[in-house]
């Protein structure tokens, strides 16, 4: 694989490489295995979900990088309320989660009950091909949007899913503020946050 680590602003037809991306990254991922518990047909479940979740929220609201293998999906303060899930969203994750549609509804409220009231940049979803973990290409993107956080003085907050990934973004500044056991016997959640730092002086 070539290795670029250098983000670029993600567009639409950016949609369908990153969704893919995105699915390799999180197939592993406990709250991924909780909502799709079908292993053979979770790599096509996940890109369809995370393809709805690129063009039906975070490409037209959020700000939304990658590099060559790698996505970020950020929602900057003035997008919180634009990012909300509208009808025809929920619609489409509902026909795709099936019977599982209801444990995901529980884990968004449980999650929405512990964000944070202050402004703030929210790390919504980072993820890097499995083939290129380890080798700059998610750190490379999570940099760039603190970047902004600190650009405007704000903090940033994400929910962390799999405990493995807690060093990282602790390396990265975030601290742990509680952990969320999601209902109906689901996987837990750590809440994050990184108080903004002023940025270097150029």
């Amino acid at each position: 694989m070539r290795m670029t680590n250098t983000p670029r602003t993600a567009t639409e037809d950016d949609a369908g490489p990153m969704a893919g991306m995105l699915a390799r990254a999180f197939e592993d991922d406990p709250m991924m295995r909780w909502l799709f518990p079908g292993g053979s047909t979770r790599p096509a479940a996940l890109d369809r979900y995370f393809t709805i979740l690129l063009t039906r929220q975070y490409l037209p609201y959020g700000v939304c990088e990658r590099t060559e293998h790698a996505a970020a999906l950020w929602v900057p303060p003035e997008a919180q309320d634009k990012a909300v899930p509208d009808a025809e969203t929920i619609r489409e994750l509902t026909e795709l989660l099936g019977d599982r549609a209801e444990p995901f509804r529980c884990s968004v409220e449980a999650a929405a009950a512990n964000a944070p009231q202050e402004p703030h940049w929210y790390l919504a979803v980072l993820g890097a091909d499995p083939a290129v973990q380890g080798r700059g290409q998610g750190s490379a993107l999570l940099r760039s949007g603190l970047a902004e956080a600190d650009e405007a003085g704000l903090p940033a907050y994400l929910e962390c899913s799999k405990e493995a990934n807690l060093p990282f973004y602790g390396h990265h500044g975030f601290e742990v503020l509680e952990e969320v056991r999601l209902p109906a016997n689901g996987p837990a959640l750590w809440v994050m946050r990184r108080a903004p730092r002023r940025p270097a002086a150029g």
